[in-house]
């Protein structure tokens, strides 16, 4: 069989410690998974899912500024990472950026809201280390050094046996599925020239600039 097109090569994500990658099939991701951030969006406390293209990884330090939004927010998140059969092989630290004024306007309408989420590079990841998650610990993103967002891992509604058995209801889970899983209280806004650092106790640590728009 031949194929008509050739299709860009899946991102791969370096393992900590270890010569092999980690080829990214799809992405989900969860909202709602910590009620300090449901609270503070205004929403309730109940799991949604979604989901971004896996041309929203990068392991880029240096990100432009993303086109179609004043308000660009960050959301410091657990991410796991899947094996044969949904089994997590290994987890990394991951920031969510959102276009915060394009969802509110497509919210307002009643309208999906994935091309605020799952637009190019919208999803930073650090390197990812193998072995079982961690299941309590710090999870903080700094901006310019400023403390932004602050909680703990075991403050997930949804932990990550949960979160995976309530996905599996909708989706096959497969080798190479990335799952984000939410992000605690303190998301705000981020401007061309912020430095990001991401981490996440037990975890390699995730810190990349944003430059004027590419």
């Amino acid at each position: 069989m031949i194929d008509l097109i050739t299709c860009p090569a899946p991102p791969r994500l370096v393992l900590d410690g270890d010569n092999r990658h980690f080829p990214v099939g799809r992405v989900f991701c969860i909202g709602r998974n910590y009620a300090d951030h449901a609270k503070e969006m205004g929403e309730a406390a109940e799991a949604i899912f979604f989901t971004k293209p896996a041309s929203a990884i990068t392991t880029a330090p240096t990100l432009p500024y993303p086109d179609e939004t004043e308000d660009l927010h960050h959301e410091v998140e657990l991410v796991l990472a899947l094996g044969a059969g949904g089994a997590i092989v290994a987890s990394g630290t991951g920031v969510d950026l959102t276009k915060r004024d394009l969802q509110a306007r497509l919210k307002a309408k009643g309208a999906p809201w994935e091309i605020a989420k799952g637009f190019d590079r919208s999803a930073p990841m650090a390197a990812l280390r193998l072995g079982p998650p961690p299941s309590a610990g710090a999870i903080t993103l700094s901006v310019n050094g400023e403390i932004r967002q602050s909680g703990d891992l075991d403050q997930m509604i949804l932990p990550p046996a949960a979160l995976l058995a309530q996905l599996a209801r909708y989706f096959t889970l497969q080798p190479g599925d990335l799952v984000f899983t939410g992000t605690p209280a303190g998301v705000s806004a981020l401007l061309p020239g912020d430095a990001v650092s991401a981490q996440i106790d037990g975890l390699p640590s995730l810190d990349f600039t944003l430059t004027e728009r590419g």
